[in-house]
């Protein structure tokens, strides 16, 4: 149907490779608790190209609230693994589902130390040269550990994660039954520690390159839905759903 998923390069808050529109740092505040600015502990400091890093917390619920899929890197003992998985933003957590049976799953039920990353890829940036080569991105980091959820408060999870991936099928479909909840493990991730990095816009060329003969500039990569496949065994001449 061709609906974006995700905001163009050209989003508001967004960094660029031209130095003088770059964002700059913003004070934290307004957060409570215990959590930090983003970007504001010395472990979501960002470090290389740092004038790309953004502190503004709804840019951080923007990025996250964007993505479909986000990888949560775990070690196990000496070996460290990087799970895909669904996730859904809940206000100031993130909600993750899996299985009880998964050994992963359990360590991260146990409360081992996580990193999620989520990455939205806005377009490829085409220099004149190799180096400058790039990619216009953002990207959300968020350190923590997660809590297992239960009762009410697991199955509301679990609805809120339907509804950021599917919109609007929680009302239509069957509801998970005892069964089926209890082998399934739903966990939040706090953001209380953070980190998001933007770049946006044109390719920085030297001065030096700017007469070569190549074509440069931005590509965009824009995720869309594409046509609906209706189920074979589907018995009712229904409508696909209009996102």
């Amino acid at each position: 149907m061709g609906t974006p998923l995700t905001a163009g390069s050209g989003s508001d808050g967004a960094g660029t490779r031209d130095r003088a529109d770059r964002p700059r740092p913003t004070a934290a505040g307004g957060d409570g608790g215990d959590r930090a600015a983003v970007g504001g502990t010395d472990r979501t400091r960002v470090r290389r190209l740092p004038d790309l890093a953004v502190h503004d917390r709804a840019a951080l619920h923007a990025v996250l609230d964007a993505g479909r899929v986000a990888h949560l890197a775990i070690a196990d003992g000496v070996q460290p693994y990087a799970l895909p998985v669904a996730y859904a933003r809940d206000g100031e957590r993130v909600l993750v589902h899996g299985s009880t049976g998964s050994r992963l799953f359990r360590h991260l039920a146990a409360g081992a130390p996580v990193c999620l990353t989520v990455t939205l890829l806005d377009g490829l940036v085409l220099a004149r040269s190799a180096f400058e080569s790039s990619m216009n991105y953002r990207c959300a980091m968020v350190l923590g550990c997660l809590a297992v959820l239960d009762g009410a408060e697991k199955l509301a999870a679990l609805e809120r994660l339907s509804e950021h991936l599917l919109p609007g099928r929680w009302a239509r479909i069957r509801p998970p039954s005892a069964k089926e909840l209890a082998a399934t493990v739903v966990l939040a991730l706090p953001l209380d520690e953070c980190s998001v990095k933007i770049s946006a816009g044109p390719p920085d060329d030297l001065e030096d390159d700017l007469d070569r003969p190549v074509w440069a500039g931005v590509v965009p990569v824009v995720e869309a839905y594409g046509t609906p496949q209706p189920d074979p065994r589907l018995r009712h001449d229904l409508p696909p759903p209009e996102w």
